[in-house]
Formats: C-alpha cells, sequence, structure tokens
C-alpha cells in the first residue's frame, strides 16, 4: 500500500525552514519545494513518482522530448542547491529521508519535463483557484469506463462527474479502483466564502443565460462570483480538462 508519510516527513522538513523573518529568496525556495510535492499528489502521480525513486525511467504524458525544455529552470535548480546542502548539514540529523523526497520530487518534475504544468498549479493555488481536477465527465457510466481502461490510473486525486467532485482511488497491488465522491468543493466554497466575500463580476436572469456567457469567454478567468437570479455562483474555469462550470455557493459547507 502507499506510504504517503514520505510526503508527510518532506513537509515537515520544509516547515522547520519557514520563518516570518525569512528572505524572499529563501520563501520562494521553500515555496516551490511545497508545492512541489503537493503537485505530485494533486495530479494523482504517486506510483510514477515511486517507480522514479526505485530507478525506473518515466515520461510526461503530455510533453514530448523535442518539446521538454533541455535545463531545469533557474528557481527549480536554486532548491534543488538548497536541500543538497541540508544533506550535510549537522542541524539536519534524522531529517535525510524527508530531504531526499524533496530533491527526488524536484527531479521526477524535470525529468517528466513538467515545468509548464507545475507552474500552472502554482497560479491556480495562488488565485484560490477550486481544488485541481484531473479528468471531467458528464456521466458515472463514461467515468467508471475510463477507471475501468486506465492503464495506470491517477492515485488520490480529484476528477468531476457532472461537475460533482470524486476522488480516485486506486491500489496498484490489488487493482482496486473506485471513485467515491467527497465534498472537497463544498468545504473550498466556505472557506472562498470567508476569503474572498463574494462580489459579483456579472449577473444573469437564468443559468442558462450564465452557461452561454462562460462558454464564450475565450480566456475566462480561473474563478469569479457571479449572480443568477439574485443567487451567487462560482464561474469556474478547469484549464488542464478544458471544462467551465457554475457552482452555486448555497453548496457551501460553512464551519458551525
Amino acid at each position: 500500500m502507499k506510504n504517503f508519510m514520505v510526503f508527510s516527513d518532506a513537509q515537515q522538513v520544509i516547515g522547520r525552514r519557514w520563518s516570518d523573518g525569512q528572505s524572499q529568496e529563501q520563501a520562494r525556495i521553500l515555496g516551490l519545494a511545497r508545492d512541489a510535492l503537493t503537485f505530485i499528489s494533486a495530479t494523482g502521480q504517486w506510483y510514477s513518482f515511486m517507480d522514479f525513486r526505485e530507478g525506473h525511467e518515466v515520461r510526461s504524458s503530455t510533453v514530448t522530448r523535442e518539446e521538454c525544455a533541455p535545463e531545469p529552470r533557474e528557481l527549480l535548480s536554486k532548491t534543488e542547491s538548497f536541500f543538497k546542502e541540508l544533506l550535510d548539514d549537522p542541524t539536519s540529523a534524522g531529517e535525510q529521508e524527508g530531504i531526499h523526497a524533496v530533491l527526488d520530487a524536484l527531479r521526477f518534475i524535470s525529468a517528466t519535463c513538467q515545468y509548464d504544468s507545475l507552474a500552472e498549479f502554482i497560479q491556480r493555488d495562488e488565485s484560490h483557484a477550486p481544488p485541481m481536477v484531473v479528468a471531467a465527465f458528464e456521466t458515472s457510466a463514461q467515468a467508471e469506463t475510463w477507471l475501468r481502461t486506465h492503464p495506470s490510473p491517477p492515485v488520490s486525486a480529484d476528477i468531476l462527474i457532472g461537475d460533482r467532485y470524486h476522488h480516485v482511488a486506486y491500489d496498484r497491488e490489488t487493482n482496486l479502483r473506485r471513485l467515491p465522491w467527497n465534498q472537497d468543493l463544498e468545504r473550498y466554497l466556505g472557506w472562498l466564502e470567508m476569503k474572498d466575500p463574494p462580489v459579483a463580476s456579472a449577473s444573469f436572469a437564468t443559468r442558462e443565460e450564465a452557461q452561454a456567457w462562460l462558454r464564450a469567454q475565450s480566456h475566462p478567468p480561473l474563478r469569479t462570483w457571479v449572480l443568477i437570479a439574485g443567487e451567487f455562483h462560482l464561474a469556474v474555469y478547469h484549464p488542464n480538462v478544458n471544462h467551465r462550470a457554475l457552482y452555486p455557493l448555497s453548496m457551501a459547507l460553512r464551519d458551525a
């Protein structure tokens, strides 16, 4: 079974070095390391990452070798150097496994040429966009067919089925495959309502009008509040799966 404690230990290594008085450069380095780990998890690449750690060749499913930049980007390289130095730092005793996990995550992203995908993921996070999904389907039957026929499904990632969030549960050892629904979106809407109180960027009399407006946007925002018949909705664009959706704020789960 998957040992996600590897990433937990790595995040703790990062957290111990995060401080309010740190330099902007260190904040960028630690932030990238944190985001690299979260990106691998959110995109369901756990098994690919573990295969990479064991020395197996892995490749990005979206970028060819010809399209891949030949050298790591500057910040990725600086981040790798920072954590390499930690390996020899006496104050890092007992943190070797977590440090190696960070380094392997950075090298995995480089080896699979996922610079642009990581940058898009970070932009989503900084924009407070909804939880990332790796696929979108209109019906449960379509999603089940995709999961059943996928040679190596993502693991612990989210997908959309009819604009409802579902979790991809996959275990490679037993070939267990499930798509339980979750409340990631509902919790996110409750959080966003407090973080960014709704102010409508557009208003519509009907949902059909709002859907037509959203479809017509050539470059839709990742998220924006709109009013439909007087009720707030979040208009969302999931660029990696080219999917647009409208989520009513009434779905939100709020802390008691």
